[in-house]
């Protein structure tokens, strides 16, 4: 998440616009470049958001629904999004905004727009998520404050250190933090899959101490090839998975009981009815 220069919440993952929207087409920069929160939400709704890299379209012949399928969205616009589909179609797709630095007042903000759209409470299905363990620590005082009790993870990066003990690299830091101080703040992990010490061993550190631990970022786009990287960290016991193509995610997690998945999982992408018959398990 960032902020527009009139308050508005924009999903986005960059502070500045340049590498996903073509705003150096429209607009010249603003104090020496294109910072969200230099745009007013007016400005960068109309810009157009490119794919591109690990963003880019996987799916050949795929037709948007939308009417502005490219534009960027706000934080708002998304709860809608995921509060429409589950009236729609009796789901249970959650939110996982991230919180990109520790500004108090994009803290609260995430806080206040997510309790607003009905994602306020543990069974809500809504995660924020932050590499800046301050963040969630501001946050975790907002929601005392707030009443809410939304699900926080750490992001960073699995470790052991040399005294045995497992914690989460906090890049802003630049230090691993112990998994025993992170439950002091969060009630979850999210790690890179090039993790040094991504293994059963701290997965299970984890869990004894009620930390779910999430994967990131799975962007294979062939079936069999993701089924695969998906189901390794299946077997070692990670609880759910940031992805670029969460159909592949959620089809995985479907048949991860059962009989093979990459047999299966062509199967169950299909149809939409396929996919509808696979939802509402973790995988995201």
């Amino acid at each position: 998440m960032q902020i527009s220069s009139d308050g508005a919440l924009i999903a986005i993952h960059d502070a500045t616009l340049t590498r996903t929207t073509n705003v150096e087409t429209l607009f010249a920069p603003r104090d020496g470049g294109y910072s969200v929160s230099d745009f007013t939400l007016a400005e960068i709704k109309t810009l157009t958001a490119l794919t591109g890299a690990t963003a880019g379209c996987g799916y050949s012949g795929f037709t948007p629904s939308s009417p502005d399928p490219f534009r960027v969205p706000t934080l708002t616009e998304v709860i809608d999004l995921a509060s429409g589909w589950n009236a729609d179609r009796g789901a249970d797709v959650g939110v996982n905004p991230e919180a990109k630095a520790a500004s108090p007042e994009l803290n609260r903000k995430i806080i206040e727009e997510l309790a607003a759209g009905g994602f306020g409470d543990p069974g809500d299905k809504a995660i924020i998520q932050s590499f800046s363990f301050a963040a969630l620590r501001d946050i975790l005082v907002i929601q005392g404050a707030l009443g809410t009790d939304i699900f926080q993870a750490a992001l960073g990066a699995a470790l052991l250190d040399d005294e045995g003990v497992y914690g989460v690299f906090d890049f802003g830091l630049g230090a691993s933090v112990p998994l025993t101080e992170i439950t002091g703040f969060a009630r979850g992990v999210g790690v890179t899959l090039r993790s040094p010490n991504l293994d059963a061993d701290f997965i299970g550190a984890a869990h004894d101490l009620g930390l779910q631990v999430h994967g990131w970022t799975f962007i294979t786009a062939e079936p069999v090839a993701a089924s695969a990287q998906f189901q390794t960290c299946i077997d070692i016991g990670t609880d759910g998975f940031f992805a670029n193509f969460p159909d592949l995610a959620v089809a995985v997690a479907a048949v991860a009981a059962g009989p093979s998945p990459i047999a299966l999982l062509g199967a169950a992408l299909v149809s939409l009815a396929g996919m509808a018959r696979i939802r509402g398990h973790r995988a995201a």
